[in-house]
């Protein structure tokens, strides 16, 4: 079988599992339960962590030698750094538990949350760009554009479930903060 045909099954079959997990596991759990268990918290572990892996598909066999000038080399590892700083910050800030489903007692909206309700996936996303710059491919492409179509349905399904548990409170925050970025100019 050819290395294309491998790295397209292998694509499909994890965007249907990404599908699978977070828009009908991850989200039947949180709507019936109200959090997620440890098993199904396990199981969207599992799918970032294959995603996370998944590079090694393409990755040149001298990995980890990198094969772009400088000043690229620079910008990737600066975004790879900058993305898995917000990354772990998002998660210290929001706290382990709840970045993992787990616990929901307070809407989280100081300090990175007041700019961007999804701090921890945009950080990340800057690491796959980061990722993508040091090993251009037209895999990694495709791998950093499954990334937003994974993360964004997880998003949604946060979404289900943050608006069933705080109501009112976070449509309003919903008003305020934006999704994912605001670059609308915010002169008058």
């Amino acid at each position: 079988m050819s290395d294309l045909i491998i790295f397209l099954l292998a694509y499909c079959l994890l965007l249907v599992f990404g599908i699978v997990i977070l828009r009908v596991v991850v989200c039947r759990e949180y709507l019936s339960k109200g959090r997620l268990s440890v098993p199904v918290s396990m199981l969207q572990a599992v799918l970032f962590f294959t995603y996370g892996g998944f590079p090694y598909l393409y990755l040149p066999r001298n990995w980890p030698a990198v094969h772009v000038p400088t000043i690229v080399h620079i910008f990737g590892i600066t975004f790879i750094i900058i993305g898995l700083a917000g990354l772990f910050y998002g998660m210290i800030k929001l706290g382990i538990f709840r970045s993992m489903g787990h616990s929901e007692t307070k809407l989280q909206r100081s300090g990175i949350y007041s700019k961007t309700r999804n701090p921890q996936a945009l950080a990340c996303g800057l690491y796959v760009i980061g990722f993508t710059i040091l090993w251009p491919s037209w895999q990694a492409l495709a791998w950093a554009i499954l990334y937003p179509v994974l993360i964004h349905m997880m998003i949604i399904t946060e979404e289900q479930y943050l608006l069933k548990i705080h109501g009112k409170e976070y449509l309003d925050y919903c008003q305020e903060v934006p999704r994912y970025l605001d670059i609308r100019s915010n002169s008058a």
